[in-house]
């Protein structure tokens, strides 16, 4: 019985000192490789330092391998010199140089995600989906995003041309002046008189207290009658992640908000609300577009997830990895994907988006003014008159055609989609107020049922 022990604990670990050697040997083979493959790379840089056509740097040399090696890996994976780096840091504090766009590649060619407001390429009517195909009249074709940046950047004041090709129609040129770019990221107005409209174009530092203000003021001058929120991500190109969760976290009572996972399951990071809704559970309406992406999908996946907001427009640009920024010797970096964002139902944005809960296109509204073709009862000849209309009434009625004319100068006529969620808002909160009446209805009801259900009391002699 011992001598057969022996030879099955011999026959074990025969196996198992081979599986180790296999894997020792593997480990050997992808190590030779490794050396081989690193001698191949010094040997091509030697050949091209002595045959190509014009001189090369070291530096230059080495830099683009780094940034190639990282950039076939994704669009959103690069090597940031020293210049592109600081560069960087000035785009998410909300101030820098150039024409105020956002891009990726997409099949050798650079691809807008979204324009800035209030930049040049806005102003010049660059959209998002445009796709830029030469600058200056050279191709794009064969540079890398970051060669791209450093065409499209130059000094205020300087201007550069880029070639459009835009979908449904014939390729055109744009010539744009170089600018500094002044982010102003949170930008908020009162519309239709109880409605806050709130616009973000990125997700910058510090924007949570621009907006946790600009709805504590907007109660304050509504005296408490603010009847519910527009927020436009529309053409939001992203930002900053811990804004897109604080952000999230100003109308979400509790839950998660956002997850990130990486390859290895234990670096997953959960992002949850606390407690707090400043909007005080009034409806929200959340603005989409093609433009919206990264923080702009988290912030619209989190209250969609949540049913705290009706998000309204158009599928969303389906930018759902998490970049890292490592710091390198001599004030470089490495920018390297290092996760994906998951939505609170656990969906992946990646590559697909946010399908928005009313599905809006940008159209052309019009109004027709045919007040003098309308007739009611008030027109009649001899028509009762009533006797509920005060001075008030009559004098307002009077004035609806200056108010008229006042109204179709507003801009906000031009933009369907906001249209469209001003009124879904109005919808959503006489709604609610007609819900709330019923319940306080029902309530009053239950009380004086009660009372009189009630067992009386003796009166004591």
């Amino acid at each position: 019985m011992l001598k057969k022990s022996l030879i099955v604990y011999i026959a074990v670990f025969t196996l198992f000192a081979g599986i180790v050697q296999a894997k020792d040997k593997k480990v050997e083979e992808d190590q030779i490789n490794t050396y081989e493959l690193l001698n191949i790379f010094g040997e091509v840089m030697e050949r091209t330092k002595a045959t190509y056509v014009e001189d090369v740097s070291d530096k230059k040399l080495i830099e683009s391998a780094i940034n190639g090696m990282l950039t076939a890996l994704d669009p959103h994976s690069s090597y940031l010199n020293a210049e592109d780096f600081k560069y960087m840091n000035e785009q998410t504090k909300g101030k820098f140089g150039g024409l105020g766009i956002e891009i990726t590649m997409e099949n050798s060619v650079v691809k807008v995600i979204s324009p800035i407001d209030d930049t040049p390429a806005a102003k010049a009517g660059i959209k998002a989906g445009d796709y830029i195909t030469d600058i200056d009249d050279e191709t794009v074709i064969g540079l890398s995003l970051n060669e791209v940046v450093s065409k499209l950047r130059g000094k205020i004041g300087t201007k550069v041309k880029v070639s459009i090709r835009r979908a449904n129609t014939k390729p055109f040129d744009v010539t744009l002046k170089r600018d500094e770019i002044k982010i102003q990221s949170v930008k908020s107005e009162i519309k239709n008189d109880d409605i806050l409209y709130v616009r973000i174009s990125s997700f910058n530092e510090d924007i949570d207290e621009d907006i946790t203000k600009a709805v504590k003021d907007a109660q304050k001058n509504l005296k408490n009658k603010l009847a519910g929120l527009v927020i436009d991500v529309r053409n939001n190109p992203g930002g900053l992640l811990d804004q897109a969760v604080k952000v999230s976290d100003l109308f979400l009572e509790q839950g998660e908000i956002v997850s990130t996972r990486s390859r290895n399951d234990e670096d997953t990071i959960k992002f949850s609300a606390t407690p707090g809704d400043i909007a005080n559970n009034l409806p929200i309406v959340v603005m989409i577009n093609e433009g919206s992406a990264s923080a702009s999908e988290i912030l619209s996946g989190a209250l969609q997830d949540h049913h705290r907001a009706v998000i309204l427009g158009e599928k969303s640009f389906g930018k759902g990895s998490v970049q890292t920024v490592i710091p390198l010797r001599n004030n470089a970096a490495m920018r390297i994907t290092t996760a994906r964002y998951y939505t609170p139902s656990g969906r992946s944005i990646q590559a697909k988006g946010i399908e928005p809960d009313l599905v809006v296109k940008p159209a052309k509204l019009e109004e027709f003014d045919n007040d003098d073709y309308n007739i009611s009862e008030a027109n009649l000849k001899g028509a009762l008159k009533n006797e509920q209309i005060s001075e008030k009434d009559k004098k307002k009625a009077s004035s609806q055609k200056n108010d008229k004319k006042a109204d179709e100068k507003n801009d906000d006529m031009k933009d369907y989609q906001l249209v469209r969620a001003l009124d879904l808002v109005k919808a959503l909160y006489l709604y609610g107020q007609n819900d709330n009446n019923i319940v306080a209805k029902e309530r009053e009801s239950q009380k004086i049922a009660d009372a009189k259900s009630a067992p009386k009391q003796e009166k004591k002699k």
